[in-house]
């Protein structure tokens, strides 16, 4: 076994160690049940640990990553997460959180071949065909690049508002808001991007479903 992999039980024997100092009854606190007022849908990118960035405990936040914070509806991985955090947990947040220099957007932004991922990217490339006048029009690659990461938090916020699990969660009168975050690897700051949809009155009538 390598130094790396040996040093990972070791952490987290100290991290037990530390947290029953803190609290002897820490685990079996954990062990009754959850009940997170926050579902997390980031990236799968190592340098965007969701609770760790903000603070949270064991037990505080629902997490669920991919490639680039996509909420795609065919997508079952993501849409069983979503229904069990709404559902069941009856978060009353949700919050995507993309982050600055993503290698999935990045990638989405040029034509080169990766491989299997291809297929995912394609999905990304489909936010900027309908963001492409703005993105275009942005000289600065750095800037185009921050702005795309963005747009498509936004994105990602309104799918999320038009799948049947979220508008059946405000048809039943639950509370639950929807917002769009954005993170800088390099300055370790959230950006909110003011985003906020608490029912589906902020979508095309088309999107919006009868129960």
């Amino acid at each position: 076994m390598s130094e790396f992999y040996d040093n990972l039980i070791k952490n987290n024997k100290k991290w037990v160690e530390s947290k029953l100092d803190l609290d002897p009854q820490f685990f079996e606190k954990l062990a009754k049940g959850q009940k997170p007022p926050l579902l997390w849908i980031g990236c799968a990118d190592s340098r965007v640990p969701a609770n760790e960035i903000i603070g949270a405990q064991p037990g505080e936040v629902f997490v669920h990553r991919n490639i680039a914070n996509m909420v795609i509806h065919s997508d079952m991985n993501m849409l069983s997460v979503l229904d069990y955090a709404v559902n069941a947990l009856k978060v009353k947040h949700v919050i995507v959180c993309g982050h600055y220099g993503c290698g999935g957007i990045n990638a989405a932004m040029g034509n080169q071949s990766i491989g299997l991922i291809d297929n995912w990217i394609r999905h990304i490339k489909d936010v900027y065909r309908v963001h492409k006048k703005e993105l275009d029009s942005i000289e600065d690659e750095t800037e185009r690049f921050n702005r795309f990461v963005e747009v498509n938090v936004t994105e990602q916020v309104f799918d999320l508002a038009k799948t049947s699990i979220v508008q059946g969660a405000w048809n039943n009168g639950q509370e639950l808001s929807i917002h769009g975050w954005v993170y800088g690897v390099d300055s370790g700051i959230i950006k909110d991007l003011g985003v906020n949809v608490k029912n589906d009155g902020d979508l095309d009538e088309v999107y919006q479903l009868n129960f």
